[in-house]
């Protein structure tokens, strides 16, 4: 048996990022030989007699790696002094990129304790002509360099869609970022009341953001963006052309989500990325965009076949068949938004979300039959209302709950 590698202290180790220092270092773009037989083997550069190593991939990460015909030893050493130097370690450094508000961003706003901050656009940066709008802003955030700036770069992106994601369920109104694959559809602008020419054009926003890689970060606008008590801002904070404002504990909420372990930081950016899908879904399907709602509450839910509980009656331990999916919908919500007399409701949503998930159900909406306040559409809209608030207090408690277990 070849020997293996992957050294065992780089558990910590991104499997992405070691792909992309393999790709630069031992070179590429790599090649299957016998894939049908031997699909999670992945040879660099190549396979056959130029084979540098290979590699073998179990459960989406990188499981081991292997000498190949033209394995040179001194290369491996000189990448694996990268790894523990570069890739492991590293200075930190501040990553910048746009993302977008429902509301206008007038001023900054920065987290002492996450070394997070946003920052108002430039003022030659493009601005939308009414309020109910995206608006763009710059976040800045902490990120570890790398002496490869393929995985340094990769870091930023990467962090920049994870803090987001994440904002947009601790701000009130959507915060957004660019999509990586970009669509083209028809637009026609509306000039003095009237229809101007039809244009194919690209969904695309640029404004200068100059370094995307900085040493610490920018220095705060002038103006302030205003902090609200959490309940107040939660509760009261709308479109009245005030901007965007920030709930005082917001520091706090992004600190709890870096401290997160890495099992149940993956969940939370499971459930933020499918809140973030339902807003995007809303304007093409309702039905998708509820069952995306549905999908962020059941990336935070825990799932099992069986639990031991003792029984009242024998007094023994014994196996009992985990709860339905229904009732761990129904468990989630009654542990971090507790509302009364409410199980009935959410049985309800949750069979909504059955039925169009396998085919039985479409919304009103979906099948052009909304209309005004008839109770079909309106009884379905109201569901999907309640079930957007839900999700998004809910996610806020079991981030506060769940960050020092």
């Amino acid at each position: 048996m070849a020997a293996n590698l992957l050294s065992e202290t780089w558990v910590n180790l991104d499997s992405f990022e070691l792909r992309l220092l393999l790709e630069q270092r031992i070179g590429g773009p790599g090649q299957y030989d016998g894939r049908p037989k031997n699909p999670n083997k992945l040879y660099l550069p190549l396979a056959g007699p130029p084979c540098k190593i290979g590699l073998t991939f179990r459960d989406k990460k990188i499981d081991a790696i292997e000498p190949g015909p033209a394995f040179d030893a001194e290369e491996w050493r000189q990448v694996s002094e990268e790894i523990e130097k570069s890739i492991l370690a590293g200075p930190m450094k501040v990553g910048r990129e746009y993302s977008f508000s429902g509301f206008r961003v007038l001023g900054s706003w920065r987290g002492v304790e996450s070394g997070v901050q946003i920052l108002p656009p430039p003022v030659d940066a493009p601005r939308a002509p009414v309020e109910m709008a995206e608006h763009p802003f710059i976040l800045e955030f902490p990120i570890k360099e790398s002496s490869l700036s393929q995985v340094t770069n990769h870091r930023r992106r990467r962090e920049h869609h994870n803090l987001t994601l994440l904002l947009n369920v601790l701000l009130a109104g959507r915060i957004s970022h660019q999509l990586q694959r970009s669509e083209h559809f028809w637009t026609t602008e509306l000039v003095n009341n009237k229809w101007s020419e039809s244009k194919w054009v690209q969904k695309w926003f640029f404004a200068k953001l100059g370094n995307s890689i900085i040493d610490v970060l920018t220095p705060a606008a002038d103006n302030q963006l205003e902090e609200v008590e959490p309940e107040e801002y939660y509760r009261m904070v709308g479109y009245d052309r005030q901007g965007l404002r920030v709930p005082s504990d917001l520091d706090q909420s992004i600190c709890l989500y870096q401290k997160l372990s890495s099992t149940k930081r993956a969940q939370f950016e499971r459930a933020t990325f499918w809140i973030d899908i339902a807003s995007r879904q809303w304007i093409i399907s309702g039905s998708s965009s509820f069952t995306s709602l549905v999908s962020a509450v059941e990336s935070l839910t825990d799932r099992g076949t069986t639990h031991h509980v003792r029984c009242e009656k024998c007094n023994e331990d014994r196996g009992h068949e985990a709860p339905s999916a229904t009732e761990r919908f129904r468990a989630f919500f009654d542990q971090y938004a507790p509302s009364d007399n409410q199980r009935s409701r959410r049985s309800k949503m949750y069979s909504l979300r059955s039925g169009i998930h396998h085919g039985s159900e479409l919304m009103q909406l979906d099948q052009m039959r909304a209309f005004g306040w008839d109770p079909p559409y309106f009884n379905e809209r109201e569901l999907y209302n309640d079930l957007w608030s839900l999700t998004r207090v809910a996610m806020r408690n079991w981030l506060k709950r769940s960050s020092d277990t």
